[in-house]
């Protein structure tokens, strides 16, 4: 067969190593995550710098290194998506960007690995460890004292609750209403509220608001006939 005519043994032994060192960085990120009882753990980590290596090694050796730099770039917006899959937002708390940034990082020792830049591979999983590790106590120290509520982020969010069918006019005037009072959204969810209706969330781009314009937005969507029920919050719980 052409294939094993054409075969490359010390292009091979190459790609054997990149995959074992990052099948082994990998496991040594995904472990703390698997002990940690994290969504993305061992095998997920693992497969992440697998899969980064297959195709930065496929790139360099169809392509060269010119091939690899443009895999690399679709590596680091690509593995976006994963990322995003394990975020999940939990009555106003967001939880799982740092596995979705551990992803992010295997998906780097997995790139280096392809690459044949083993030791920084190993450089790159030894900080990120340290990352998860070292740095949790210090964390936690923080989060365990008083919240300083002036030096805070705050979040404020606008909830509209309407039926379900009518959903689309209810977010289109929503965002329209925001819009008129110079209060753009950076985030619009809509979840299940009862059996026939939904809750629109609206988080807004703006961290401070003026509350006397916030309650007449509220007055005013209230009025709105599609509209059951409506409200404004703030927070500091993200």
């Amino acid at each position: 067969m052409p294939a094993i005519q054409t075969l490359n043994y010390s292009s091979l032994f190459d790609t054997l190593i990149s995959l074992t060192a990052a099948f082994v960085l990998g496991g040594l990120i995904g472990v703390e995550r698997q002990y940690r009882q994290r969504t993305a753990g061992l095998r997920t980590n693992v497969l992440v710098a697998l899969g980064a290596t297959i195709f930065v090694d496929m790139a360099t050796a169809l392509f060269g290194a010119e091939g690899a730099v443009r895999v690399v770039a679709y590596v680091v917006s690509g593995i976006g998506f994963l990322g995003a899959g394990v975020i999940m937002r939990e009555e106003g708390n967001v939880r799982g960007l740092n596995t979705a940034a551990t992803l992010w990082c295997s998906a780097a020792v997995g790139a280096c690995c392809g690459a044949g830049l083993v030791v920084e591979a190993i450089m790159g999983s030894l900080f990120v460890l340290a990352a998860n590790t070292l740095l949790r106590p210090i964390v936690d120290k923080i989060n365990r004292q008083p919240l300083d509520v002036t030096s805070a982020e705050v979040t404020n969010s606008v909830y509209v609750v309407t039926r379900s069918d009518r959903q689309k006019e209810a977010l289109a005037l929503l965002e329209q209403e925001l819009a008129d009072r110079d209060y753009p959204t950076r985030d619009l969810q809509v979840l299940p509220f009862g059996e026939r209706n939904v809750k629109i969330q609206a988080t807004l781009t703006a961290t401070s608001v003026d509350g006397v314009v916030m309650d007449r937005i509220i007055d005013h969507l209230s009025a709105l006939p599609m509209v059951r029920q409506a409200y404004w919050s703030s927070s500091t719980t993200e």
